[in-house]
Parts: structure tokens; C-alpha cells; sequence
């Protein structure tokens, strides 16, 4: 479609604001390709005159329809922006309390700072032998479906854990440790799935420190293989990797910043 197809009045934009990064609008009159000016109306009812060119901004981003805010897959809007993911984000987390979200085969998590009751041993059974797009977007589904491909395809898998200081990897690393353990556990008495996760409080000793976000950051990153028998239980795993960033351990920055992490599946040979 064109630009004076798009861009027509009563369609809903995004524009950039210097204190809520984004907000909603809608155009008040039809726009005409070349034109310096959009002619716009905030959800307050504030008029704006947009400044369009280029010397000035870019056309806004389209909105989304609203039978569409809320999808659990990002993947699933017609338009996908930074507006677009931040506002699916933040109502899936302020209206449905949901804090994964999926992008394709990469899961989006927000750290809402507090305990949910959603990695309980019945949520684990729940995703057990599921596909990942049955289920509600969680970081076992993405476990599970590591675990069904390694069993599958009899390849190694491995999942990456990404994002900024304070967002949330050791901890979604760990619940993803956990379902492992729990669909995995050893079948001798060695419980060597617990000493696995019991490998976490001496690492997490070393190279924690407190940060202006959170009291007990981690300042190291880390590369972990956990091996499976050929009936798919736990028997050992090793730590190939271990980064620490000596001198965040040691010295508490004015700032820290903070987002969500990603996690994502991926296959091995």
C-alpha cells in the first residue's frame, strides 16, 4: 500500500516521547506524500503537529488493531516495531500478569522482580512431552522442547540465555536446570541431578555482588553441559565456561541498567 493509502485519517501511530519513550496517537487528517506536516490528536485529546521530512522525524510507526495487543507471539502482529513489541509486552505483564512471551522460536521474559507460583513440579508435569506452540509462552517450554529434540534427533542441544545486567538469566537459567533434572533425574541413587543444581550456590558465592538493581546480581556468565545416558537421564555435567567480571565484583557502578532476557533453543551437531 502507498503512503497516502496508509496513512489516512482516524489511522492510529506511534510517536516518540522524551518521557514515556512512546505514545499513542491518531491522525486527524489524510496525509499526502510529501507533505512536512501530520497532523495528529494524543489519547489525552492534545493536537500535534508532527514534523515529517527529510530534515525532520520519519513517518510514525502504524499501530497494531486491538484484537491483536496481547498475542503471545510477537510474531503474530501485523506490524512488528520497537512501539509494537514494548506495548504487547507491557499489557501481556499489566493485564494478564504474563511474563513470557514468544518471537518465533526465541522466548521473551520480564523479570517482575518477586516469586511467582508458576515453576512448581505440577507446572513441570503440565509442559512435559508438549509441543512448545500448545502451551502458554514459559521458559519450560523451551527446555522441553531442547529435551524432545536431543531424544529425537539424537543431537545435542543447547539453549542461550541473553540480556542486560539485572534481567533475569541466572534465574531462568536455573528453572531451566530444574525441569531438566525433574524430567531427567538420574536412575541410579546418586541423585546426581540435585548435586547439578546444587552446583549453583557455590558459583553464585563467587561471583555474585550487589548491584543498584539488585542485591545479589551476577557478575559472571558461564557455559554449562549437562550429559544425558542413552535413556535420557542426567548423568553429570561440567562447567566449560566460566567469565567473571572482576571488576564489578568488587566495585558498584552508579548505574545499571535493565531488561529482559531471551532465551532460545537452538540445535548442535
Amino acid at each position: 500500500m502507498s503512503v497516502n493509502e496508509l496513512f489516512t485519517k482516524l489511522t492510529r501511530v506511534w510517536v516518540p516521547d522524551p518521557d514515556d519513550v512512546w505514545k499513542a496517537a491518531e491522525i486527524t487528517r489524510d496525509y499526502k506524500e510529501g507533505e512536512a506536516i501530520l497532523h495528529l490528536q494524543l489519547e489525552d485529546g492534545t493536537p500535534l503537529e508532527y514534523q515529517v521530512g527529510p530534515k525532520a522525524n520519519a513517518l510514525p510507526f502504524l499501530r497494531n488493531p486491538d484484537i491483536l495487543v496481547g498475542e503471545n507471539d510477537l510474531t503474530a502482529l501485523s506490524y512488528l516495531h520497537e512501539p509494537a513489541v514494548l506495548h504487547n509486552l507491557r499489557v501481556r505483564f499489566l493485564e494478564s500478569n504474563n511474563i513470557y512471551t514468544y518471537c518465533g522460536i526465541v522466548l521473551v521474559a520480564i523479570n517482575p522482580y518477586e516469586q511467582l507460583q508458576i515453576y512448581g513440579e505440577e507446572v513441570i508435569t503440565a509442559y512435559s512431552g508438549q509441543n512448545m506452540g500448545d502451551m502458554d509462552p514459559h521458559i519450560f517450554a523451551v527446555a522441553e522442547e531442547a529435551y524432545k529434540q536431543m531424544a529425537r534427533d539424537e543431537k545435542n542441544q543447547s539453549i542461550i540465555v541473553s540480556g542486560e545486567s539485572g534481567a533475569g538469566k541466572t534465574v531462568s537459567a536455573k528453572y531451566a536446570m530444574r525441569y531438566f533434572a525433574t524430567v531427567g533425574g538420574s536412575s541410579s541413587d546418586a541423585n546426581v541431578e540435585e548435586k547439578v543444581l546444587a552446583s549453583n550456590p557455590i558459583m553464585e558465592a563467587i561471583g555474585n555482588a550487589k548491584t543498584t538493581r539488585n542485591d545479589n546480581s551476577s557478575r559472571f556468565g558461564k557455559y554449562i553441559q549437562i550429559g544425558f545416558s542413552r535413556h535420557y537421564h542426567i548423568i553429570g555435567a561440567n562447567m566449560r565456561t566460566y567469565l567473571l567480571e572482576k571488576s564489578r565484583v568488587v566495585f558498584q557502578v552508579s548505574s545499571s541498567p535493565c531488561s529482559a532476557p531471551c532465551c532460545r533453543s537452538t540445535a548442535a551437531a
